[in-house]
């Protein structure tokens, strides 16, 4: 899962980074509203966590440009607790609030409910089988037993997971699972498919040759 992180501060934006991409996701910043908007607007993130108070552009301004085009889930983060400031920002399309100063382990959570909202899954388990992906803890299972996967490769298994039955497409993989530094003709995702057939079993992702992948 790729995120977008909008902060201003860069002792905050370094410790939200380090931690998500601990947690393995795929982490794009920005430190200003305008570079905000361009990011938010040209690529698909899973979610975005956006501060308020931004230079050149506000966050709130940067959620409204973003909600005429797009539909991605947003975690306003900001110093602004009044009543009247979280009404503005759900109003204008925030999808949840977190004020300053936060708990890290609250924000992961939020962050893991808004993505399972907006791809439909109700509950923190998806069943595959014999295979259990626990959203929340970030863990698989093999006929009940703990698969050891690196962050990369539990959240390959992830996104498909919750797209079970659909093709998704190499591209659509690079976009969601790699940030904006890494090389998108690399062999990254062939590696990690690789890694994780011969932890999951062999026919567990399968490859529509020239398409894409699949968990059937």
């Amino acid at each position: 899962m790729r995120l977008l992180i909008v902060e201003d501060e860069p002792d905050l934006l370094r410790a939200l980074t380090r931690a998500l991409r601990e947690d393995g996701y795929a982490v794009d910043t920005a430190e200003d509203g305008d570079d905000a908007r361009f990011k938010a607007l040209e690529c698909d993130y899973d979610a975005i966590v956006l501060d308020w108070m931004l230079p050149v552009m506000s966050g709130l301004e940067v959620l409204k440009a973003l909600r005429a085009k797009k539909q991605t889930p947003v975690l306003m983060l900001t110093a602004k607790a009044a009543i009247n400031h979280r009404i503005d920002g759900l109003n204008s399309g925030a999808d949840d609030y977190l004020a300053k100063p936060f708990d890290i382990n609250e924000l992961r959570a939020r962050i893991r409910a808004l993505i399972r909202r907006s791809s439909g899954q109700a509950r923190n388990q998806i069943v595959l089988g014999d295979v259990c992906v626990d959203t929340w803890s970030k863990t698989v299972t093999l006929s009940g037993q703990t698969v050891a996967l690196t962050a990369r490769e539990y959240a390959l298994v992830e996104y498909l997971a919750v797209r079970r039955g659909k093709r998704v497409s190499r591209t659509e993989l690079y976009e969601h699972l790699f940030d904006e530094n890494e090389d998108s003709f690399s062999n990254l995702l062939d590696v990690r498919v690789s890694l994780v057939r011969k932890k999951l079993g062999a026919d567990f992702i399968h490859t529509q040759r020239g398409q894409g992948y699949c968990i059937p």
